[in-house]
Order: C-alpha cells, then structure tokens, then sequence
C-alpha cells in the first residue's frame, strides 16, 4: 500500500494530511450534536494530552531530523535547528500579539491581540486557528521533504505525525464547539465554528510542502520552525488551559500519555 502512496506527488500527500487533520477536528467539533456540555475535567486531560502529543511531535519528527540533516553541512549542525526553532518561536509571538483571539475559560477583558469588537465566539475560533497554524506546517513540511528526497525522510514517518497530530484535533475540536454551545449558540453554528478553526491546517500544510520541496536547502530550518511554533502554542495555550482546574494531576496525566503515544507511533512506524 505505501508503495502505491509513494507515487504520489508530495504536495499532494500534504494535502492529504491536512485534510485528514481537519477531518479529525470536524469530529471533535461534531460531539456538539451529542451533547451540550463536556466534563471539565474530561477536556482538561484531552488538552493535555494535545500537548503532549505536539511537544514529543516536535522533538523526534522535526528537530531530531533536522538536527541530523545538518550534519554533512557546512554550518554548525546545532544552527539551522536553533535559528529554525527562534524563527518559530518569534512568528508565533508575532501572531499572537496581532491576531485578536480569546483563550478557552477566559473573560472578555483578556482577550489578546489587537483590540476589536469582535463576538466572543469569533475570539475563540481566533485562538483555536492559532493553535493550528504550527501543526499544518509540520505536517506539509514533512511530506514536503520526500519530494525533496531527504534521505532521512520516509513515508511512514510524515504519515506517523499526521495521525499524532490528527488524534490530539479532535479534543482541539471539542475545545471550541463545545463551550460555543453551552454559550448558548446553536449546535450547527457551534460545529461549523469548531471545524473552520481546523481549515488553517490544510493551507499550512500546502504552504509548508510547497517550500520545502521547491528550495530543499530550507527543510532544516523549516522542520525546526514548525516545532517552535508548535511547543509556543503548548506553552502560551495548551498547558495553562489544561491546568486551569483544580485538580491538575489529571491534565498532567493527560500529558504523559499523549506524549507517549506520540513518541510510539514515530519510532516504531517512522
């Protein structure tokens, strides 16, 4: 079957990815037809386990790879994996101070970003997007470097963090519909709210295959990129929302777990 899949043109095994992706956090944002409300302390641990995921994610399918590409370059091998994680790391900033957006649990007087008047519900979509503006690059860029014939690139392995990113979408999802609809906003308008929020992964995945696979020298830089943004967002989002009832343990537990299975599934099919 990979056999088949590898004649596929990269881009369009990113798309692929994205739209997977994206499919997976229509159906965390579809638990809205279920029911109304969502255990607390049930989405904490979902959170954290989205966290972990993206922070094992960003060690052994993007910065260990690009660490090891750099090895036969002329630059230091530590430095297009550092500059790449900074870059990440700093465009997020960026974004995060200019996009108006809401974090989950959180009043109207903290939201973020350029001041608007803006709904609350179009606030929270805001920062859900934000959450995955990082996972659609790291999914493209990974595809993109077996277009780019990067010899440590292989199928399995940007298939392995698609399905670990597109596991920890689907509490992203139910992140969003499900505090939109106890708000009070109908089950249709809070699903279709939950679902565009993961749309941004597809473009993200487009645009991260096509860098990579038109100006390989980048991939390095590219890899590390997506990993800074994507542990910006478990570090500025992700964990505190996950922490923020009392009891924490279970969050953290949630954490581990994701963590593990991400992990997992990099070794043992990439």
């Amino acid at each position: 079957m990979l056999e088949n899949i590898t004649n596929v043109h990269p881009v369009l095994l990113a798309l692929m990815g994205g739209v997977f992706t994206w499919a997976i956090t229509a159906l965390g944002a579809a638990a809205v037809f279920l029911t109304k409300d969502v255990n607390k302390k049930l989405l904490a641990t979902m959170l954290g386990f989205a966290a972990g995921v993206m922070v094992a994610a960003s060690f052994w399918s993007l910065l260990a790879p690009a660490i090891e590409m750099s090895v036969s370059g002329p630059l230091p091998k530590w430095l297009p994996a550092c500059t790449g994680f900074l870059a990440g790391c700093g465009a997020l900033a960026f974004i995060d101070k200019a996009l108006p957006h809401l974090h989950l649990n959180q009043p109207r007087d903290h939201a973020e970003g350029i001041k608007t008047n803006w709904k609350n519900t179009t606030l929270l979509v805001m920062a859900m997007t934000l959450h995955n503006i990082p996972e659609g690059l790291a999914v493209g860029v990974a595809f993109g470097a077996i277009g780019a014939e990067v010899p440590n690139a292989t199928l399995a392995s940007a298939i392995a963090l698609a399905i670990g990113i597109g596991i920890q979408d689907f509490p992203e999802g139910m992140a969003i519909s499900m505090p939109l609809r106890a708000s009070g906003l109908s089950k249709w308008k809070s699903f279709m709210a939950g679902q565009w929020s993961g749309f941004v992964e597809v473009i993200g995945a487009l645009l991260g295959a096509a860098a990579v696979y038109l100006v390989r020298p980048i991939l390095p830089y590219a890899l590390a990129f997506a990993a800074g943004a994507m542990i910006f967002v478990v570090v500025e989002e992700l964990i505190p929302e996950s922490q923020s009832e009392e009891d924490s343990n279970i969050a953290t537990l949630g954490f581990v777990i994701g963590f593990t299975v991400m992990m997992f599934l990099d070794v043992a099919l990439g």
